[in-house]
């Protein structure tokens, strides 16, 4: 498989990264992956996903490989972890990783894609947000898609409460070996909102993503445009129907040193 990574603009400081004319680059999907997604045994939901969210080119610029052992945070549904235990092989093992929320959120999807112990290296995990279990320098990888602004939601009426965002992060931080990846995609925000529209609008601030996990040890490496839609100018929630299904999203890679 060929990945070309983004290589900073030798700027000063991230908004120039971001905002330069080097924002992102192209990756090429792998046959690899192309062959789990035309799985038979993927539903007609999952297919239709497919289309809008891009999972053999964002799937791309993280490398993961046959015996990786992967987690899939705040998987909900488990859309991600069926995939990627495609590609991790028999030899590998995805962890599928919920808090309370979102196992709630995802459970009928859920129940229909472990049924039967139809993904074998897929081990299902729930706990406290903050004390999810995962261990320690376990991980060649893991995932958060369009789950990362959510540590900075809350809603106590539909069972979110407010979520330790450092503790999270120093866990899945731990979590990863020495070299390890984490691919991260989420809905962008307007630049300068920081974390606040992730309670209006669940959207999240590039720089501010980028600025939150280098704080907590790891370090940026690469970003792609492929969900990028100019259109959405990232004023209304991701759930409006004018724009759900078609925010402009951010995908970077981060690794541990």
């Amino acid at each position: 498989m060929r990945r070309v990574l983004f290589v900073p603009c030798l700027a000063s400081t991230l908004a120039l990264v971001l905002l330069s004319g080097c924002a992102g680059v192209s990756v090429s999907p792998s046959p690899a992956i192309a062959r789990v997604l035309a799985n038979p045994a993927r539903s007609a939901a999952d297919r239709e996903r497919d289309a809008r969210d891009k999972p053999a080119e964002v799937l791309a610029l993280a490398k993961f490989k046959r015996g990786d052992t992967v987690a899939d945070l705040l998987a909900g549904g488990g859309y991600y972890s069926e995939i990627l235990a495609g590609i991790v092989g028999p030899s590998g093992k995805v962890l599928l990783v919920n808090n309370p929320g979102y196992e709630a959120f995802g459970r009928k999807a859920l129940a229909e894609r472990l049924a039967g112990n139809r993904l074998p290296n897929v081990t299902h995990v729930v706990g406290p947000t903050d004390a999810l279990g995962m261990g320690e320098n376990v991980l060649d990888g893991a995932v958060i898609v369009m789950s990362y602004h959510d540590l900075y939601w809350v809603d106590e009426k539909e069972g979110w409460p407010k979520v330790d965002a450092g503790r999270f992060l120093d866990q899945v931080v731990r979590a990863l070996k020495p070299g390890g990846v984490l691919l991260v995609v989420d809905h962008s925000a307007k630049a300068g909102t920081g974390s606040a529209e992730a309670q209006t609008l669940h959207r999240i601030d590039e720089q501010f993503t980028i600025a939150d996990f280098r704080q907590h040890g790891l370090q940026w490496e690469a970003a792609i445009p492929v969900l990028r839609n100019p259109d959405d100018d990232r004023s209304r929630n991701v759930f409006d129907p004018a724009i759900r299904g078609r925010t402009d999203r951010f995908v970077h890679l981060y690794r541990k040193p």
